[in-house]
């Protein structure tokens, strides 16, 4: 049904509607009026006015139909601006991007020596015992090695440093943390790399993957105040970016309880889509009880690590970089850790969400969805697991049949393709990339994809988001032609991406991503219209107020 004929359908309706006599209006909480709403539903209808009752939207129509069917005491006129469904961000760190806000920020960072300058005055004021950083990138300095951990040892003797690379699967650690994390030259670890000087062999600090965990399993365990703090500064930021709910990928059963306890308390107004870590404490509890859902949480899904990412150069390749020959990557897990708690999930009801970056690794993921999808029940009782591959960065042209064949969902983020788009052929090869980066292949395949940011790896922004997806430049508009732009998006796939198409991938279509009678009243206003307005103009766009629920939670001038 195209879009003129939905409108006359609502016409009709409100025509109908005036002149039927003796109707008795319904009381409403308030009424959204004169405004350009994008409801995201199934017919992707564009509207102008909606009713709100007790958190949840009871109507949507033409300004006439919604005045004649509805009776409130308060009326919010927009004045023509645009309305979206409140955003879910199907793929981010939410915690860990409130905690990196209490840390060294080194994100920008243009050369070794300004992360140490960062670091200098982070360290002037901070009295934890550890010093903790995030957001280096080797690949934005003119010289892109590694650094090693001799100048923090020089600065700061006896001090433990943690600096977290921006993808969050390498950091760079000083010898007091090495030392109190009990890692020597010859430590060996699997599914993962301690970096070592080619002339000595001693450890440079560098730790990729699992070798983090040795590290950061040692650092304090946060206080209830920390975590408070992270969370709400997290949730100040997202809503004044339109974030209604946060797919926070990688949790501890004891992260979910406090969260679920903010909630309950009305502290924290953020949905959010738990997706448990790959832990055995999150095993030992959620099998047992099986998922946990209430309006502003839902917990049934779990996160794997396949492998690492492109820019530290763990991502596993089907064939070796091409700035590395004798280097493919590396697996986080072995392939038997997969098939047996995934296949336990499968039984239990639960998702399952995998970290894929290279091609190799999505390879073997995807067979395994395969091979447990079709010996179970949920295909074929028709009920779809929507399991999802996150990432899904490097795919072989061969196995997007394995998406198209079991419903996987691909959950993607554009802003990767445009932060990582200076070098990744250098990694790739000038063949291999063209399987990069590809959502509308992924999109032709699977019908649909979850759009997310992966904050605090990229900006929180969704129009950041929205913009990196349908032009494939970064915001000086280069290139000017595109980044591979025969995988740009539609505006209104990327609309979908981050509301319809996000709830789905959350088991959450019935009640969130879309502006329709039945739904959670989470919403946006923004200040410009981004399904028409100029492309370049995009990641300019500011929302001027954010609702949960029905309630107003951010106000522009209110950050």
């Amino acid at each position: 049904m195209n879009q003129a004929k939905i409108y006359f359908g609502y016409l009709l309706l409100s025509t109908l509607l005036l002149f039927s006599c003796g109707t008795t209006k319904i009381k409403v909480d308030f009424i959204v009026t004169n405004a350009n709403v994008y409801t995201a539903d199934g017919g992707f209808a564009i509207l102008e006015s909606f009713a709100v009752n007790k958190g949840k939207i009871v109507g949507v129509g033409t300004n006439e139909s919604i005045a004649i069917s509805y009776d409130t005491d308060s009326i919010l006129d927009v004045k023509g601006k645009t309305i979206l469904p409140g955003i879910i961000d199907a793929h981010c760190h939410f915690l860990a991007y409130g905690l990196g806000l209490q840390e060294c920020n080194l994100v920008g960072t243009k050369s070794f020596t300004e992360v140490i300058e960062r670091l200098k005055k982070y360290a002037a004021t901070n009295k934890q015992e550890w010093t903790l950083g995030r957001g280096w990138d080797q690949n934005d300095w003119a010289i892109k090695e590694y650094p090693t951990n001799k100048i923090l040892d020089s600065l700061f003797p006896g001090v433990p440093i943690v600096l977290e690379r921006i993808d969050g699967h390498a950091v760079l650690a000083s010898n007091e943390a090495l030392r109190r994390s009990k890692i020597t030259d010859y430590t060996i670890v699997d599914g993962g790399e301690i970096v070592r000087a080619s002339v000595n062999s001693q450890a440079t600090g560098i730790l990729i993957d699992n070798a983090v965990k040795l590290v950061t399993n040692i650092i304090p365990k946060l206080d209830f105040a920390t975590f408070r703090n992270a969370i709400l500064n997290a949730q100040k930021e997202c809503l004044a970016v339109g974030i209604t709910t946060v797919d926070d990928a990688g949790l501890l059963k004891w992260q979910v309880d406090q969260i679920d306890k903010m909630q309950q308390q009305g502290e924290l107004k953020m949905r959010v889509y738990a997706i448990l870590s790959d832990e055995e404490v999150n095993y030992k509890h959620y099998l047992s009880h099986g998922p946990y859902k209430t309006d502003l949480l839902n917990v049934r899904a779990f996160k794997f690590y396949a492998d690492g990412a492109l820019g530290s150069r763990g991502a596993c390749l089907l064939k070796p970089y091409d700035d590395k020959k004798d280097w493919s990557g590396l697996l986080i897990n072995t392939s038997k850790h997969f098939e047996e708690k995934m296949k336990i999930l499968a039984q239990k009801n639960f998702q399952v969400c995998t970290h894929c970056i290279g091609d190799s690794a999505n390879r073997l993921i995807l067979s395994i969805y395969g091979k447990i999808l079709s010996d179970t029940l949920i295909t074929k009782n028709g009920t779809q697991a929507r399991w999802r591959i996150e990432h899904a960065q490097i795919v072989h042209p061969n196995d997007l049949k394995w998406i198209e064949k079991y419903k996987i969902i691909p959950s993607v983020q554009p802003t990767h393709a445009t932060s990582d788009m200076y070098w990744a052929a250098k990694r790739l090869g000038l063949e291999r990339i063209k399987t990069a980066y590809a959502y509308n292949d992924l999109l032709k395949s699977a019908g649909l994809l979850a759009l997310g940011t992966d904050f605090p790896v990229e900006n929180i922004n969704p129009m950041f988001t929205f913009y990196a997806a349908v032009a494939r430049m970064d915001q000086a508009q280069f290139p000017a032609e595109g980044f591979q732009i025969e995988n740009a998006l539609s505006r209104r796939n990327t609309l979908l991406g981050m509301t319809a198409w996000a709830a789905y991938a959350n088991f959450e279509e019935n009640e969130k991503g879309s502006i329709e009678a039945g739904k959670f009243a989470d919403f946006i206003i923004l200040d410009t219209d981004p399904m028409i307005c100029d492309l370049n103009k995009i990641p300019k766009i500011k929302v001027l107020s954010t609702y949960i629920n029905g309630e107003k939670v951010y106000t522009q001038n209110e950050k």
